[in-house]
């Protein structure tokens, strides 16, 4: 599990492509690299990676085809910054809210707003998605825990607002209209929407049926 607070940004070192599968090595700091094991898991770009080698601060992962189908990892390449988080330990503060680090999608980045202090991202993504994000929400994009603002139905669209501090530990800065972005909804909302889904989908049935039964016991009155 994480907590959506990305403990900064760190290049990848190599990239290995191999049929279904893309090695990488990333490059961190000391203070993030230590107590590190080979097994551990760590956030990269939002999605959970296993650890499949670590040699000093440099650490290995292998990102399976179907992760390289639905997240932004397919996109890596040498030098490239991506955002790092630890796995989080029990009694660890949650600053952001819980996140497994399973990306729901990736979603296209469609208008920027730039202002003295601040960062807006217009992001549209799938309506099976865009049914698990509400106004005031959470959602995670790119590993990030941020704040659902302004929705839009018509376009499936919402937006997101970045104070410094992310820009600092982010690439959010550097995403451009266009730009796809990984997004893992809000798993509380995810659970109650498709409760209310599930539950609202065969009421119809559920009427027939009860009708039936009220038929059937008055012809036996």
């Amino acid at each position: 599990m994480y907590s959506g607070i990305t403990q900064g940004l760190f290049e990848v070192k190599s990239i290995e492509k191999r049929k279904g599968l893309l090695h990488y090595t990333v490059v961190l700091n000391e203070a993030l690299a230590q107590n590190l094991k080979r097994g551990a898991s760590v956030s990269i770009d939002g999605a959970c990676q296993t650890i499949v080698a670590k040699q000093g601060v440099e650490v290995s992962f292998d990102a399976i085809q179907e992760t390289l189908d639905k997240t932004t990892l397919n996109e890596l390449f040498a030098g490239k910054k991506v955002s790092v988080e630890k796995s989080i330990r029990y009694g660890d503060e949650i600053g952001g809210h819980e996140l497994s680090g399973h990306v729901f999608e990736t979603a296209k980045i469609i208008d920027k707003k730039i202002t003295e202090n601040n960062l807006s991202l217009t992001i549209q993504c799938s309506e099976a998605c865009f049914a698990f994000i509400k106004p005031k929400g959470y959602i995670a994009v790119e590993g990030s825990s941020l704040t659902v603002g302004v929705t839009n139905k018509n376009l499936a669209s919402f937006d997101v607002y970045l104070i410094p501090e992310t820009l600092r530990r982010t690439n959010f800065s550097n995403k451009n209209i266009g730009d796809r972005v990984n997004l893992e909804p809000d798993m509380k909302t995810m659970l109650f929407v498709e409760a209310l889904q599930d539950h609202f989908s065969n009421i119809e049935e559920r009427l027939t049926a009860i009708e039936k039964s009220l038929n059937f016991s008055d012809s036996h009155l």
